[in-house]
């Protein structure tokens, strides 16, 4: 199981840039570059929620699971 970060879309509905956003929230644009790209291992529930804050939508909004791929072979 994997978990996306839809946080390009948020970012694109609310015509902010990524500088904004991480300026909002309180951490570094290559932090939130990390999240949003799907690098991030982990994610703080204080970012989570001041993500939400000043997005304006819930947890699920941002994020979401994918299915892992069939193994071929």
């Amino acid at each position: 199981m994997a978990i996306a970060v839809d946080i390009d879309v948020m970012l694109a509905q609310r015509k902010l840039s990524v500088g904004e956003l991480a300026e909002r929230v309180g951490i570094t644009p290559a932090n939130l570059a990390v999240l949003k790209n799907g690098r991030a291992k982990a994610v703080r529930f204080t970012t989570l929620a001041a993500l939400c804050e000043v997005l304006e939508c819930q947890p699920g909004d941002s994020l979401r699971r994918e299915a892992d791929a069939p193994v071929v072979g």
